[in-house]
């Protein structure tokens, strides 16, 4: 292979030879993704497809084909040589940072060109740390922050729909930023040690140098975000590059298809820790799996799992908080607490053995909170032409959600086709952007198939609706229907009719499989599913580790390659499945590939995979019992501070129920036998969780009963200060009031939020999922907006569902901040949320200032607390 590109042999030796393989790999698509190659391109051309091929995860090479990697290819090339920073980036960025077609695990899109030409003129004249903030700002006029599924939705379909979480956010910027020839990378916490959550943000190459910026929130200068000061406390921040990266950046792994780089010493005191894993004779275990595991949402998360070397160890640079260390090789396992603060080194003995039944009680702590002392040296000016800007944006992405169909819209839609205007309004409202194609989708189907067309789409999630377009969804109802009066009405709707599987982008792929059999293939497969399970075991190879993110590939794309990994197998199979009328499922609690036969959920695993005893042998009596018991005056929810998991191969895996579920009391599950672990936290303000686990035996047949028992924490309520006298609210009712007057008999929750922030929004939602227990507690919850932070995207109306007594009051000029700060300097430096909690006498009982997830439930702690005292 010629080199174009400035690399060494060794380098070019290696990708082409990656190349091969997946050519080798990929034969049962080789026309659709390599016949490109044979058109007339330039060398650089040439080399830079190679290069993605080389290092293209399976999935993606199941589901695209070379046209669209070629047409990517050329873009990408043609903007380096247009943008005036082109010469500035080396080969090695370019490559690595700039090149890549994935950011995360969002459905491709021929996007590049289109991103440059929205963009490119309002960048043209400006430096590279200009174009970088600009381009920012283009991103907030597309997007904002909300809360939603896993799934991660392309960048082009995030500015149709305008709200996306983190990592979608992040996608979207630096979708945009390398569509300008900048280079950029999507960097994650995994998770959060000192609260339940995660974050993603950007950061991106300027003038020699790498720096971070909040997508789609723009600051006046790099290096400034929210994120800042929590990151001071995270314990890993990383980045997945595409190729066997060569650094300089250390390599928290380097596998054969990508490589994963640990940046956490841009943002936190860092130091190494070694594991040295020891089997019973004291020997060095070489291959063994070390997971580095963080307490997070109720389970322990691996942060980063690396595999020791021969002298049976692994190293990870990680944060000065608590891990929980978990050392695997085959049936041999053991687990330790690493204390980061206290040591660089630990050993741990692996032994095979089950997993003892008792208690182990203890507490995670995480990096100790510091101040956040960088300083960029903005100017007050910058930073009023910065919320000016924001301001703007906020505007522009308001008029633009203006031309989403309206509640009368939908409404007038459902008198003409006769269908319940709440339902369809609901699914219209979900669909946002793409609300125009659902409801021409109702017009196109709603007469021939009735409410089954609206029933369609309710069994989406809520994210579907923003991305199913009107070729997919024709696909699933005409397909399906014909199986609608063979099955009661919830399972072929569950079952069949809906094309939701996991995860997954929802594509068509019911047609493509009528047409791949017979009518008499698909009827034999009927009356005995196990076949079906048998044909693709016959026909797809399972492949694992070839790919670099979490995901699938379409069922449609397995099918094609005739090699899938383990997901996308399982997806294939219910797939195909309610293809052909069999109700088909993943298990709610472990993902496994289900059908149903009989009233009966019957499990296939073991044919499609092989790695399990033969479904035949399977015995249907085979599991057992969790019965749950909720004590007296003890909150359950699930992923938030419990959750249950089965042991199995050494590993401990968190069974799958709803997150945030909170009846349990009486719920019996349905599990297999075996061995599980429960295990309950209790997060107390500083960040430390207070840790219980429970593990048993569920032997077959029998029903274990548990009652979860939650550590507590003793609150105290100190007198933190006093409100201002002087500190009067102005609301947006009208009315004014002075802040103590308000506390009254109850007290009062007090907070100054940025509500296009995610921070605040985070407050909010928990505000909103508390509802209950803060009626319940009566007093009123003042929410203050200073003028500078509100903006067009704001809109009153929209937090209707929270707390009756919360009103929103606007601080002009910053006036009631500075009161609460004590000066306009500490109210120019305050991270909102600013959180308050205020009793009777007007006496601050608790502050909270800055992201935290949990502000919510501590305040009403402590509202508790003080209610309490004074009653008594």
């Amino acid at each position: 292979m010629k080199n174009p590109f400035s690399l060494d042999e060794s380098q070019i030796q290696n990708i082409e030879q990656k190349f091969e393989i997946k050519k080798k790999l990929a034969q049962a698509k080789e026309k659709e993704l390599f016949d490109v190659l044979e058109q007339p391109m330039s060398e650089e051309e040439r080399f830079a497809l190679k290069f993605l091929y080389a290092y293209m995860p399976l999935n993606d090479l199941a589901d695209y084909d070379g046209e669209l990697f070629l047409s990517h290819v050329r873009t990408s090339i043609e903007i380096r040589n247009k943008v005036p920073w082109g010469h500035q980036i080396s080969d090695h960025l370019f490559l690595h940072f700039v090149l890549p077609y994935r950011v995360n695990n969002e459905n491709i899109e021929d996007c590049r060109g289109w991103f440059f030409d929205q963009i490119f003129d309002r960048v043209k004249d400006l430096s590279m740390e200009q174009a970088i903030l600009e381009i920012n700002h283009w991103c907030h006029e597309k997007a904002t922050y909300i809360g939603n599924d896993p799934r991660t939705v392309s960048p082009l379909t995030l500015v149709r729909t305008t709200l996306g979480r983190c990592g979608e956010q992040s996608t979207l910027a630096v979708a945009a930023l390398r569509s300008l020839g900048i280079p950029a990378r999507q960097c994650y916490t995994p998770r959060w040690a000192h609260c339940d959550s995660n974050h993603a943000w950007v950061e991106a190459y300027a003038d020699g140098t790498w720096c971070f910026l909040g997508a789609c929130e723009p600051e006046a200068r790099l290096n400034e975000g929210w994120f800042r000061a929590p990151a001071l406390r995270a314990m890993l921040v990383n980045t997945r590059v595409p190729a066997n990266y060569p650094g300089p950046e250390e390599a928290t792994l380097s596998e054969m298809w990508y490589t994963e780089i640990n940046v956490l010493p841009t943002y936190a005191e860092s130091k190494k820790v070694t594991i040295t894993v020891k089997d019973e004779q004291g020997a060095a275990v070489q291959g063994a799996k070390v997971q580095f595991q963080l307490y997070n949402t109720a389970e322990f998360f691996p942060i980063a799992t690396i595999t020791t070397d021969e002298q049976g160890q692994a190293s990870l640079t990680t944060g000065y908080g608590d891990l929980w260390i978990h050392a695997v090789n085959g049936n041999r396992w053991g687990t330790k607490k690493l204390r980061v603060a206290d040591a660089s080194e630990m050993e741990i003995c692996i032994v095979e053995q089950s997993p003892e039944s008792g208690f182990v009680e203890f507490d995670m702590v995480p990096p100790i909170e510091q101040p956040d002392s960088a300083n960029t040296g903005i100017t007050e000016e910058e930073k009023q032409e910065n919320t000016r800007r924001v301001q703007e944006g906020a505007a522009i992405r308001a008029s633009y959600e203006h031309t989403f169909v309206n509640q009368e819209q939908a409404e007038t839609l459902a008198a003409e086709l006769d269908l319940p205007p709440a339902r369809v309004w609901e699914m219209l409202s979900r669909a946002r952007g793409n609300s125009h194609e659902i409801a021409a989708y109702l017009k196109d189907f709603t007469t021939q198939f009735g409410e089954w067309a609206l029933k369609l789409l309710e069994s989406l999630n809520v994210k579907d609706l923003t991305d199913t377009f009107r070729n997919a969804l024709e696909d699933h109802l005409v397909n399906a229907s014909t199986f609608a009066s063979a099955h009661e009405d919830e399972t072929f709707m569950r079952y069949i009719l809906c094309p939701r599987i996991n995860t997954e982008m929802i594509v068509p792929f019911r047609a493509f499989f009528l047409s791949q059999f017979t009518a008499e293939e698909q009827e034999q497969f009927r009356q005995k599913p196990v076949a079906l399970a048998q044909w693709i075991a016959d026909h797809v190879e399972v492949l694992e580790n070839y790919n670099y993110y979490q995901g699938s590939a379409t069922p449609r794309g397995s099918f094609e390659l005739r090699k899938a990994d383990r997901l996308s197998v399982y997806l294939l199979f219910v797939a195909m499945a309610r293809s052909f009328g069999i109700p088909a499922r993943l298990e709610p609690s472990e993902r496994l590939p289900q059908f149903m036969e009989s009233g009966v959920w019957k499990e296939v695993t073991s044919i499609l995979v092989g790695d399990m005893e033969p479904v035949e042998s399977l015995r249907e009596n085979d599991g057992g019992y969790i019965k749950l018991h909720q004590g007296e005056g003890t909150t359950m929810e699930y992923f938030r501070n419990f959750s249950i998991a089965r042991f199995n191969k050494g590993v401990y895996k968190t069974l799958e129920y709803p997150y945030g579920k909170t009846e349990w009391n009486g719920e019996t599950l349905e599990v297999k036998s075996g061995s599980y672990r429960l295990v309950t936290g209790t997060r107390i303000s500083s960040g430390t969780v207070l840790i219980r686990m429970h593990m048993f035996t569920v032997e077959p047949g029998q029903t274990i009963e548990i009652t979860p028992v939650f550590r507590e924490e003793t609150v105290e309520l100190p007198v933190l200060g006093e409100l201002d006298a002087q500190l009067s609210l102005n609301f947006l009712s009208g009315t004014t009031r002075a802040a103590k007057s308000l506390a009254g008999d109850a007290g009062m929750l007090l907070a100054w939020i940025e509500p296009d922030r995610e921070p605040s929004k985070h407050l909010i939602r928990e505000l909103r999922e508390l509802t209950a227990e803060f009626e319940a507690w009566g007093g009123p919850i003042s929410l203050v907006i200073s003028e500078n932070n509100r903006t067009a995207a704001f809109d009153p109306s929209a937090y209707a569902d929270l707390p009756t007594k919360t009103q929103f009051a606007i601080d002009a000029e910053d006036i009631g901040l500075i009161q609460v700060t004590g000066n306009a300097e500490a109210a120019q430096t305050q991270s909102l949320p600013l959180v308050f909690v205020i009793d009777q006498e007007g006496q601050i009982r608790y502050k909270s200032a800055g992201y935290k997830l949990g502000i919510g439930r501590e305040a009403l702690q402590v509202i508790k607390g003080v209610s309490a005292s004074v009653v008594g």
